[in-house]
């Protein structure tokens, strides 16, 4: 797991600004019923952003992130992985997510995903990116060879490479249609700058434009409030994140 269940996104909050926030139940296209948390923000927006969490699923700390884009002129979409496999109501703090995360495909969570796209075109966003943490960052990426039209797929600390026999990102390359932004942890114990070079030299190789970050001495999961002596790397990943939404959209 990516964060403790009482972490927050390291985002200042916008006083004053008016959003409002649905629970969700959405419909994949393979009958997949899923549970989703939708932010606005009070009036019409443009661009959308899909959330994916970290291997615990849907949990309070991406919802707090999609609130945090809604005050910022987004709209924000957050959804659970384990519909399949778990159901769709609210989990309690001991909810044991490996089984479900075992059972998870790369084609159901895109799956998944595609629904998303199509729920915030639906309510009006042109431009739409993906933004993933961990397991979600490394879906991100896929997200951006599956299809999705996006603008642009944003990843902290996603695995690119190979895992359990499926390509990764790194070997997806050549499918990506969208500019990519990865935000990595230099002291990340499983993804080696090895594994991340790689990753760059395939982006390059395939012509997809990209950025990606490392940040030294920083651990896996460091984009938390909780870690306050990575404050600057996470204020420097959440600006970088803003700027690239803003350079790709429309």
């Amino acid at each position: 797991m990516c964060f403790d269940v009482d972490s927050e996104p390291p985002i200042p909050r916008i006083a004053g600004a008016a959003v409002s926030h649905d629970d969700l139940v959405l419909e994949a296209s393979d009958g997949n019923r899923f549970a989703a948390f939708r932010a606005m923000p009070d009036g019409p927006a443009a661009t959308g952003i899909v959330i994916l969490p970290d291997v615990r699923g849907l949990y309070r700390f991406y919802e707090e992130l999609a609130l945090r884009f809604a005050e910022r002129g987004f709209v924000a979409i957050a959804f659970d992985y384990f519909g399949r496999t778990a159901g769709v109501e609210k989990r309690d703090d001991d909810f044991e997510y490996m089984p479900h995360v075992e059972q998870t495909t790369p084609e159901g969570v895109q799956a998944d995903v595609g629904t998303c796209v199509r729920h915030l075109r639906a309510v009006g966003c042109a431009s739409i990116f993906t933004v993933g943490f961990c397991f979600g960052g490394r879906n991100s990426w896929l997200a951006a060879a599956s299809g999705h039209d996006l603008a642009g797929a944003v990843g902290f600390y996603g695995a690119p490479g190979e895992r359990n026999g499926r390509p990764g990102p790194t070997q997806r390359a050549g499918d990506m249609t969208c500019p990519i932004l990865g935000l990595q942890a230099g002291d990340d114990q499983n993804i080696t700058a090895e594994l991340n070079l790689e990753f760059e030299r395939a982006l390059r190789g395939a012509g997809v434009e990209h950025e990606l970050v490392t940040y030294e001495g920083a651990p896996h999961s460091f984009f938390d409030r909780k870690h306050e002596e990575f404050a600057d790397a996470s204020e420097d990943a959440w600006r970088r994140v803003l700027a690239f939404v803003e350079a790709h959209a429309g």
